[in-house]
């Protein structure tokens, strides 16, 4: 669905590599985080899919179709929804979705983009001009025009910075019907419990190049050996009387809560210990590494 081979940028201002012969598949249906710090390289690649920025080497193909030679091919097949809000603001939502229809030659789109305005909650605001929309209500407008067209690909550029979590939670039920229908859909973000709830890919960008490329199972798993266990007490805790599991590393918060770094594999020994200590506890809870937590640890490393 999209290829993207040996491409690399270079800012001419400041000699800056912005990507360094980034390499990368996306298959038609998947869902696909692309994680990385400011700088990384993200914008850079999503602005060289969209064509308004040229790299400097390399090819994409954008549904078979050569992003050099059918450029007007590949803008039919993809939509992107940009960080930057910035807009014609004299226009009201009804007169831009029409407008942005007309670009790629469709008429009588009006039952697509009522059915648009619905699924994004922006029905009642159809005759409001852009400049007076809120910040959230900007950003779902945005989705709504880069999907007026119908593309087969969704890139997805912060799309919930600034958002309020109530509308953060629409968009994300809004993004997994749009999923589940077919689209395949590329996000970045910043949010990175965004990623780990509504993608089955990550790719991480580090530096212009990527540092990382697995299905988030996989990912997960590979990370996910050790584990952290919080068992609790009714009785205040004493940190020298668990020397006998020093090697889990015990740290009590709360006075009352005994915290481990266990592997998944040690955790019967370690209810072994306590039970052989007689240490009767209240209950105990089971902490698997959030993708956060390994998305932290593949960019320190």
């Amino acid at each position: 669905m999209l290829s993207i081979i040996n491409v690399s940028k270079t800012y001419q201002r400041g000699n800056k590599e912005a990507l360094k012969n980034i390499n990368l598949d996306i298959r038609e249906g998947e869902f696909t985080a692309l994680l990385g710090q400011n700088g990384a390289g993200k914008s850079t690649l999503i602005n060289v899919l969209a064509g308004n920025v040229k790299k400097t080497e390399g090819v994409v193909k954008i549904g078979g179709y050569n992003l050099d030679k059918n450029e007007l091919e590949t803008k039919k097949i993809i939509g992107i929804v940009p960080q930057d809000t910035g807009y014609d603001f004299v226009f009201t939502i009804d007169e831009a979705l029409k407008k942005q229809s007309g670009y790629f030659g469709i008429k009588n789109n009006k039952e697509y983009i009522d059915e648009l305005l619905e699924a994004l909650y922006l029905t009642e605001k159809r005759s409001a001009r852009l400049r007076d929309l809120s910040g959230g209500m900007r950003r779902r407008f945005l989705i709504a025009k880069a999907l007026v067209h119908k593309p087969k690909i969704l890139i997805l550029d912060e799309p919930t910075a600034g958002v309020d979590i109530e509308m953060r939670h629409t968009l994300y039920e809004f993004l997994i019907k749009l999923h589940q229908s077919g689209t395949t859909i590329i996000l970045t973000t910043h949010y990175i419990e965004e990623a780990e709830k509504l993608c089955n890919r990550i790719v991480i960008i580090d530096g212009g190049r990527i540092i990382a490329d697995e299905p988030k199972k996989e990912l997960m798993e590979t990370f996910s050996k050790e584990v952290i266990i919080e068992v609790q007490f009714d009785y205040e805790l004493k940190l020298a009387d668990f020397e006998f599991l020093q090697e889990y590393q015990p740290k009590i918060e709360e006075k009352t809560n005994l915290k481990l770094k266990v592997l998944k594999k040690d955790l019967s020994k370690v209810l072994q210990k306590l039970s052989q200590k007689n240490m009767e506890f209240t209950n105990l809870v089971v902490e698997k590494p959030k993708l956060e937590d390994i998305y932290l640890n593949i960019i320190n490393h």
